[in-house]
């Protein structure tokens, strides 16, 4: 079935990570489908005590969406090993005739070369005007001819290369034997036979006949070399039969192979299928292995990947590549954004102060009640995300929830507030507390990004300050931002340390403040969404 990725928005916080998490446990609960909930980040030490206080694993990482050589229906030939003969390839193309061409493989799945009805016409036409064969395996000989060995205490080279020279009745008086690398084809012809023992020929085939008993005590002499092949078929369709031994590996295409992996992106696929004029290509998985075919017709309608984004609705703040996937859902309780859908979805947008309290409040409206671990998760999520319910942001439904979700799960919010808050973050490096929790946001044509750390004590934070204004101002340059702004969140005092770079103009007239410097304490506020954003909003109209 069909996998349906959920998932929060960049530098995940531990809301986005647990609504995507309870949302596709609810999902699949409910024998939707196969949901799984993915991240677009690192996962912070605060979201890393609560999953391994409720003992869960952290979502898999997601780079992209970006449509993908494993996300089309490519096709699933059969794969011959090289050492297959011409005969059964012939029969595996003959009965997958939409293939026109199969992997040839090695070692249990690598890729050697690529086959195709074309080589073996060629191969045939060669043949019929110069009978010779190179490196033909004698099981593949035996086994096409039902053949048997004659001389069996001869021990059996591995290969047998010659030319194959006819010796019938009709033409046995111009038979000659020059050369070991020869492939007799004989009837009941003994004087014949005995010529090519002498001449120590590679092979002789006995079409239709026995040999004479003379004859076989000398074949079974130890300087005897030639190995004798009865089979019961005539000498016409033996050649014939010889043809179809050789080994695959001798007429497959195998230089200049262009092939492609199941991660490769079907943008960058297309480039390259347009350079070249193979009707198809080799697709091997991470270990190298063959796991199907390419043609150009897949490439035509690709199929994109499902989508489910929750806590946000902003192309920048969501996965790279979301232009080629099909949103199917968005579970959100911030402002709208700008995300663009191909069609109708299902949307919900609700004014609390977690994503984890609508999925929470889905859990009640399908008539399912979480886990115990789960119910500690998503309470969790809302203790954080409502700064254990001091964010304006925070709702009375907010409060609601989390205390039947603590009820299920047998814990105290306060003491759950704590444990969250009391996360060491102020030794990590500057870069990774920065993007933390940072979000980009475009607003009414200015371009910004805003980073929020929530912390028991801000003034310690506050003593790396400088370090905080380098790392933004390498950041602003990069992303080319108009202001970048630092939120520390202090529970304890219930206001903000304000750092930002950029116009201190704007600052001033949002918060009707006069700042000193690049950085200014905001008292009561504590949320980006509720509080910062708007104000810049309401500023630039």
């Amino acid at each position: 079935m069909e996998e349906i990725y959920i998932t929060g928005h960049r530098n995940p916080d531990t809301d986005s990570i647990v609504s995507a998490m309870a949302y596709a446990a609810l999902r699949n609960a409910m024998g939707d489908g196969n949901y799984k909930a993915v991240r677009l980040g690192h996962i912070s030490d605060e979201t890393q005590l609560v999953l391994d206080r409720f003992g869960f694993q952290p979502p898999e990482y997601m780079k992209t969406v970006r449509t993908q050589v494993k996300d089309l229906d490519f096709d699933r030939p059969p794969q011959l090993d090289a050492g297959v003969s011409i005969g059964r390839a012939w029969d595996a193309l003959r009965n997958q005739q939409k293939f026109s061409s199969i992997p040839v493989t090695v070692d249990g799945g690598k890729l050697y070369g690529m086959l195709s009805s074309g080589d073996i016409a060629e191969y045939d036409m060669d043949f019929m005007s110069r009978p010779q064969v190179t490196n033909l395996p004698i099981f593949n000989l035996l086994g096409v001819l039902e053949g048997t060995i004659l001389n069996d205490n001869l021990v059996l080279p591995e290969m047998i290369t010659g030319e194959i020279v006819v010796a019938l009745p009709q033409a046995h008086e111009t038979a000659r034997f020059d050369g070991r690398e020869i492939i007799a084809v004989c009837g009941q012809q003994p004087d014949i036979i005995e010529q090519a023992i002498d001449a120590h020929v590679n092979c002789i085939i006995l079409c239709q006949t026995e040999l004479p008993a003379g004859l076989r005590a000398k074949a079974t002499r130890p300087e005897c070399t030639t190995c004798l092949i009865s089979t019961p078929f005539d000498a016409y369709r033996a050649i014939r039969m010889i043809h179809q031994a050789i080994a695959i590996a001798n007429i497959c295409h195998t230089g200049n192979l262009v092939c492609f992996h199941l991660d490769d992106f079907i943008d960058d696929v297309q480039k390259v299928v347009l350079q070249n004029r193979y009707r198809s290509y080799p697709i091997l998985d991470e270990n190298e292995n063959v796991v199907g075919t390419l043609s150009r017709f897949h490439l035509i309608s690709p199929k994109r990947k499902k989508v489910i984004l929750v806590d946000h609705n902003e192309v920048a703040q969501s996965v790279p590549g979301l232009a080629q996937a099909d949103i199917l859902e968005i579970i959100d309780h911030h402002r709208l954004a700008d995300i663009q859908t191909h069609g109708p979805i299902y949307f919900r947008n609700e004014p609390v102060g977690s994503t984890a309290t609508i999925v929470a409040e889905m859990f009640q409206e399908k008539g399912l009640m979480p886990t115990k671990p789960l119910a500690g998760l998503l309470a969790a999520a809302i203790v954080s995300d409502t700064v254990v319910f001091k964010s304006p942001t925070c709702t009375q439904r907010d409060i609601e929830i989390a205390e039947r979700l603590a009820r299920i799960a047998g814990l105290s919010l306060i003491e759950l507030g704590k444990e969250i808050f009391s996360v060491t973050v102020a030794e990590k490096p500057i870069e990774d507390l920065l993007f933390m929790d940072f979000k980009e946001f475009h607003i009414a044509g200015h371009d910004l990004g805003i980073g929020q750390i929530t912390c028991l004590d801000s003034k310690k934070m506050m003593e790396r300050s400088e370090e905080f204004l380098g790392a933004m101002q390498r950041t602003m340059e990069e992303h080319k931002f108009g202001m970048i702004f630092l939120m520390l969140t202090d529970v304890l005092m219930e206001g903000t340390q304000l750092l930002f770079l950029g116009d201190s103009d704007i600052v001033n007239r949002a918060f009707n403040i006069q700042a000193k410097g690049n950085s200014v304490f905001l008292p009561k506020v504590m949320s980006r969404k509720k509080q910062l954003v708007p104000m810049l909003s309401a500023l630039w109209g």
